[in-house]
């Protein structure tokens, strides 16, 4: 049974950075693709930051560009989420998710409903 985990959430100042750090296992490495979603309390799950398969085709969120960086080391079958100049609204709970192809071949990275695989969440806040 695939499983992902979480890490490296906490509490940090505005402007302040945090590393995001997502383990998998259960899964080939290399075969999926990785999001990392947040969510609000009442709100609905949002997209953040997706990553190819071999790690060269990365997506972000408008909100998150130029101040977030996602990778992946695909022999560790791990992935991160660099963080840098947070802001009060990027406090959260947030995923990690693991996608493989569909039938279609195609992957959907900002669509969460395509990423079967899901972690346990790691909260993030602002706040000075």
């Amino acid at each position: 049974q695939p499983k992902l985990v979480e890490s490296g959430g906490g509490v940090v100042q505005p402007g302040g950075s945090l590393r995001l750090s997502c383990s998998v296992s259960g899964l080939i490495t290399g075969w999926y693709a990785m999001g990392w979603f947040r969510q609000v309390p009442g709100r609905e799950r949002e997209f953040v930051a997706a990553i190819g398969r071999g790690g060269d085709i990365k997506y972000y969120t408008d909100s998150v560009k130029g101040r977030f960086t996602i990778s992946r080391d695909v022999a560790k079958n791990t992935g991160d989420l660099q963080m840098n100049n947070l802001k009060p609204e990027d406090a959260a709970t947030y995923y990690c998710a693991a996608q493989e192809p569909g039938n279609d071949g195609l992957l959907y990275f900002s669509v969460a409903e395509r990423y079967a695989y899901w972690g346990r969440g790691t909260q993030v806040t602002v706040s000075s």
